[in-house]
């Protein structure tokens, strides 16, 4: 399964929903997309996609080669090998097909300071610990086809 930012949105509604079934937070219901696609974006700092992935090896090849190289750059033996570049640059670590650009806590605390400074979040039932462990927890269990 190739990841984009549908794949980010996936893993935004999967949190936002999980937060909001805990009763950690409380937003108004004509405001989800909005807080979803929000909070993707955030999760675009820490998350890099399959799509991200290939821009940056089209990106490195190119700075390489100049744009002369001929036919579709993706198919060339240097797009692969920059691309298994950058994937082993992250460790192999990946959750859900989007690849971890920093630690998971990091990323759990990152979602904390959204919530609670995101206008769209009107209450926050859970302490800052609460919010990380959950969303720790949460994180780790997501699969979009699964979910």
């Amino acid at each position: 399964m190739k990841t984009d930012f549908e794949t980010l949105k996936a893993l935004s509604t999967y949190t936002i929903n999980h937060l909001k079934q805990a009763e950690m937070i409380e937003f108004a219901v004509d405001t989800r997309a909005e807080l979803i696609d929000a909070l993707a974006t955030e999760y675009g700092v820490s998350f890099a996609t399959d799509e991200n992935i290939k821009e940056q090896a089209i990106e490195e090849v190119e700075e390489k080669f100049g744009e002369d190289i001929p036919g579709d750059i993706t198919e060339t033996e240097m797009f692969n090998h920059a691309r298994k570049e950058i994937i082993k640059s992250f460790n192999g670590e990946n959750i859900g097909g989007l690849y971890l650009m920093e630690s998971l806590h990091n990323i759990a605390i990152r979602v904390k300071n959204f919530i609670l400074t995101n206008d769209l979040v009107e209450d926050v039932f859970a302490s800052d610990e609460e919010i990380i462990d959950f969303t720790i927890d949460r994180l780790r269990n997501f699969a979009p086809k699964r979910n």
